[in-house]
């Protein structure tokens, strides 16, 4: 895969200076001068260390990825959101875990869409998953398609400029949602379960802004931007003050809602391309069990 810049800056600079802000890191340096792929300044192979000009044309082939043999392909459709050369989102279905596991090597998205690569022959067939998904929640899910993408974007998940927004149903104390607040407690690991985290003074600090949309008796669908990102983070929320998601059993939400999984649902995503410098709104609507009971509401 190939990129292009123009030099802006007056005063003299080393390549490896200037791809450096550009967000080449050193391994991926190192990955273009060691593994195949090359640098080129007006047309001529150079190496990091040779001194830039203002209005030099860099042009960097960074090698392609080749498959983590590892990772198993399971040949089943995905649901494609947007999709150009640098990033792919999806919408997860509920049941279906993000990335596999030591004993659940195969059923996951990566490997959905490994097989995809492979069928539409792209040259990167590395998955790089940018956002996770529960098991059990449904929505957009964000991969890159080669690593400098990856790393793109990671930059800008550290400085909380990718904008998830999550749809949940919640049972339980509605009546004491508020239209529009922020909920501000510390989540650590639940020494009785592997799995199951809680509320500790000694946690890490967590944030879950919320708004409260619809209410009706003792169910409610509120829309939900994580300022942070741990662990089962919204569920614990909710669980903590008194409203857990409906179908959550882990963390006693209501089973006889008619939905048998967190009411959970990525609906939006929002981020600056970091390469076409556009921003992309994409959206998911909510999975029928969900729409059903907001429906009812």
């Amino acid at each position: 895969m190939e990129f292009y810049w123009t030099v802006e800056k007056e005063e003299s600079q080393q390549v490896k200076v200037f791809l450096k802000e550009q967000g080449i890191s050193k391994g991926l340096l190192a990955k273009i001068k060691f593994q195949g792929g090359k640098i080129e300044v007006n047309h001529s192979v150079e190496n990091a260390l040779f001194k830039l000009s203002f209005g030099d044309q860099v042009k960097v082939t960074i090698p392609d990825e080749k498959e983590h043999e590892t990772l198993l392909v399971e040949d089943v459709p995905i649901d494609i959101v947007f999709e150009d050369d640098h990033y792919l989102v999806v919408n997860k279905p509920a049941g279906v875990a993000s990335i596999p596991a030591q004993y659940h090597p195969n059923g996951t998205m990566a490997n959905r869409v490994k097989a995809y690569y492979k069928n539409q022959e792209y040259k990167n067939q590395v998955i790089h998953v940018v956002t996770r998904l529960d098991r059990d929640t449904t929505g957009l899910m964000l991969f890159a398609k080669h690593g400098f993408a990856h790393a793109m974007l990671d930059r800008e998940l550290r400085k909380k400029a990718v904008i998830k927004i999550y749809q949940a149903l919640v049972g339980g104390s509605t009546s004491e949602l508020k239209e529009h607040t922020t909920i501000q407690l510390p989540i650590g690991r639940d020494l009785s379960s592997i799995l199951k985290r809680t509320i500790v003074e000694t946690g890490q600090q967590a944030e879950t802004e919320y708004w409260l949309t619809k209410r009706k008796g003792d169910e409610a669908l509120v829309n939900i931007q994580l300022h942070t990102g741990r662990t089962h983070q919204i569920r614990v929320h909710f669980e903590a003050i008194g409203c857990p998601l409906l179908g959550d059993e882990m963390y006693g939400g209501k089973m006889d809602s008619g939905i048998e999984r967190q009411a959970l649902h990525c609906c939006k995503l929002s981020f600056i391309h970091p390469f076409t410098k556009q921003r992309l709104e994409l959206t998911s609507p909510l999975a029928e069990d969900m729409r059903k009971i907001v429906d009812r509401l």
